[in-house]
């Protein structure tokens, strides 16, 4: 299993995209959330999004609001953007970007979408099932097949420009479980705790 605590993304930035994020990058591990990307777009003027997740994938309009909290000081004094801005920090949504190995491990057989930095075998586009993850690869199964190709293809983490889950009914039942199966367990740690607390 990958380790999923300080384990590195090897999907990042560049530019002054890469900037923003080497600025707020230990910020946000400090607080104890993991960055998944920092992306400019032109939305409202210009628009600042940093995407970070709790070590366990989730992320609470309240943890928004303690990245947010934590970076904007941090980002005025650096003041890698020139120009005006909003800042937004958001959670990586259901159809997240795949930044880690972990993250391609976490959602085994589910659907994926991805670019390669350069053509491999005629196509830089892909999308099929995640089946299997080691060190160096991702193995996928394509869900339309041509006569030419092979049902299963494998892509190094290397070569991938950029990846993200595709959003079915699937992907958001399974995102619903986890969700509601994380809410149980942390329900389950305060009770034990206050217990804890009123025996001492």
């Amino acid at each position: 299993m990958l380790e999923m605590g300080n384990e590195e993304r090897f999907l990042t930035e560049t530019g002054l995209e890469a900037r923003v994020a080497n600025i707020v990058e230990a910020v946000i591990e400090d607080l104890g959330y993991r960055l998944v990307r920092v992306k400019l777009t032109a939305m409202n003027g210009q628009t600042l999004q940093i995407m970070a997740e709790r070590p366990d994938g989730q992320m609470s309009v309240e943890d928004c609001e303690n990245v947010s909290m934590a970076v904007s000081p941090v980002l005025d004094i650096e003041d890698p953007i020139q120009t005006a801005y909003h800042l937004e920090v958001s959670s990586p949504g259901i159809d997240r970007p795949l930044v880690r190995k972990s993250d391609f491990e976490r959602w085994l057989g589910h659907v994926a979408k991805l670019e390669t930095r350069v053509m491999i075998n005629g196509r830089k586009r892909y999308k099929g099932t995640i089946t299997n993850v080691d060190e160096e690869n991702v193995t996928f199964r394509r869900e339309q097949v041509s006569d030419d190709e092979d049902e299963n293809f494998t892509l190094p983490f290397s070569e991938i420009s950029e990846a993200k889950l595709v959003l079915s009914d699937d992907l958001i039942r399974e995102s619903l479980r986890r969700d509601k199966a994380l809410r149980a367990a942390n329900n389950l740690e305060e009770g034990e705790a206050a217990a804890n607390d009123n025996r001492t």
